[in-house]
């Protein structure tokens, strides 16, 4: 890896929210920096669609890192407003469930007060067992740089048995018709298909329901905005439009970047586009693994204000919707995942991660919104539909986290250096820690601080309750 010493000037690939951490972590330490970038802006996958209008993340999750960054930064605290309920899961149509809809709040007695003594029991044992897992895992595999052979032989022997490292997600957390697929859905999180998730991918669901769900005042486009105008003003140059073709190395170290607009050259690089791109660039080759899953989304606009909040449909039959994303087909009963902020809506369902999974978006499109209108009611004005191949704009395949984390060794996120290119860092979603925007934000942080020499820096993710209790957000 390049010294402090050495680096005058970094390339970053990608204006996401990894490579404006990364830009940022580097220009405040005197470096050079230029960002190239596929798309007109900043934002990454954010950015996609209609301006002003995010394309995937929607809210916040693991608050303490949006914190500590604004702290680092210099910046005042981020207007943070806790969503209550959490989230709305509303139960199948056509059966009769008790309750129609399971409002999860911000502390665990009122959630168990809507479910049977029975649920309420299986409920708690789960989410103590998401909470187990997740602080056991935390110090190793999320706020730690990527693990060492030692570290990971040293989390084995002490938190080993609490991943139950020898069971499917799918039996860990079997739990009745409504409560499966709540407790199997949060493995979708890392792009996991459930139905072949290893039950460790179980302590994600600590993330949401310990922590909380959270709106930022201007939403996360507007802060990837805000970090791209940071860097702006600490001389960060930005080069959008500019479309990687692939990076020329000699010896073991990257000398530049062939792309549309020409060549760029730098001391050093940090990619942080997906993974398998940067593999693609470089000319490696690596064993094919499956992708993760998609997504097919769209983008409303509304008439009226329908104030904030995100709402979970459940489809009649979770387990066909799996099945018929492993054929390479779009669900014929998706989930649906609303998400509500004033008079724009969001609403995403999984897809596989196939471009070409449609050439007609808009027929899909149509299809979801007559699906979601028949069990809520939403005033549309227009919409705009994004399939897998706009998300493979910044996504091999349209995979939104990568390759998929199926098995104990899929689920282990790939690490930020590459042998063949000892001047080049890899972050971002689809490598360690992980994806969703704060560990996005963690990996280009710190995996740019590792080209300064500099030490890890856990941005305060290490203030994890103890005890039984939820986090009372």
């Amino acid at each position: 890896m390049a010294s402090r010493r050495t680096v005058n000037h970094v390339a970053v690939v990608g204006a996401g929210f990894a490579g404006l951490a990364a830009a940022l972590r580097l220009a405040r330490a005197g470096v050079r920096v230029t960002v190239l970038d596929s798309l007109d802006g900043p934002g990454g996958k954010a950015a996609l669609g209609a301006p002003d209008f995010s394309s995937g993340p929607t809210v916040v999750t693991m608050p303490q890192v949006f914190r500590a960054l604004h702290d680092r930064l210099g910046w005042n605290p981020p207007a943070l407003e806790a969503a209550r309920p959490t989230t709305t899961y509303h139960a199948p149509q056509g059966r009769e469930f008790a309750p129609e809809a399971l409002h999860v709040a911000g502390s665990l007695e009122p959630t168990l007060s809507q479910l049977s003594k029975a649920e309420g029991v299986r409920y708690a044992q789960l989410l103590n067992a998401s909470r187990r897992m997740y602080q056991g895992a935390a110090r190793t595999f999320l706020f730690a740089p990527p693990p060492s052979r030692l570290h990971l032989a040293q989390y084995a022997l002490r938190h080993g048995r609490e991943a139950a490292p020898l069971v499917p997600l799918r039996r860990y957390v079997r739990s009745g018709r409504f409560l499966t697929p709540f407790w199997l859905r949060f493995a979708t999180y890392l792009g996991a298909d459930p139905y072949r998730a290893p039950a460790v991918l179980h302590n994600i669901a600590w993330v949401e329901l310990g922590y909380g769900v959270w709106h930022l005042q201007g939403g996360l486009l507007e802060l990837a905005r805000r970090l791209y105008e940071e860097a702006v003003v600490q001389g960060v140059r930005f080069e959008f439009n500019t479309q990687v073709q692939s990076l020329s190395t000699h010896g073991s170290r990257v000398l530049g970047a062939h792309t549309n607009r020409g060549a760029f050259a730098a001391d050093a690089w940090v990619s942080a586009a997906d993974r398998a791109l940067t593999v693609e660039w470089l000319g490696l080759k690596e064993k094919p693994t499956p992708r993760g899953v998609s997504g097919f989304a769209l983008q409303l606009h509304l008439n009226g204000d329908h104030g904030r909040a995100h709402h979970i449909f459940w489809p009649a039959d979770y387990a066909r919707e799996w099945r018929d994303i492993r054929a390479g087909h779009l669900p014929r009963d998706p989930t649906l995942y609303l998400h509500l902020d004033g008079e724009r809506a969001f609403l995403l369902v999984n897809a596989p991660a196939m471009p070409d999974v449609t050439d007609e978006p808009e027929v899909y499109g149509a299809f979801l919104l007559r699906h979601l209108r028949e069990r809520f009611e939403l005033d549309v004005m227009d919409w705009l539909a994004l399939s897998p191949a706009a998300y493979a704009r910044t996504a091999r395949g349209g995979a939104l986290y990568g390759r998929a984390p199926h098995g104990l060794g899929g689920s282990l996120r790939p690490g930020w250096t590459f042998p063949q290119a000892r001047n080049l860092v890899q972050v971002g979603g689809t490598v360690h820690p992980g994806g969703g925007v704060p560990l996005s934000l963690l990996s280009g942080w710190n995996g740019a601080g590792t080209l300064l020499g500099v030490p890890f820096d856990d941005l305060d993710g290490l203030d994890v309750p103890d005890g039984n209790e939820v986090w009372p957000f």
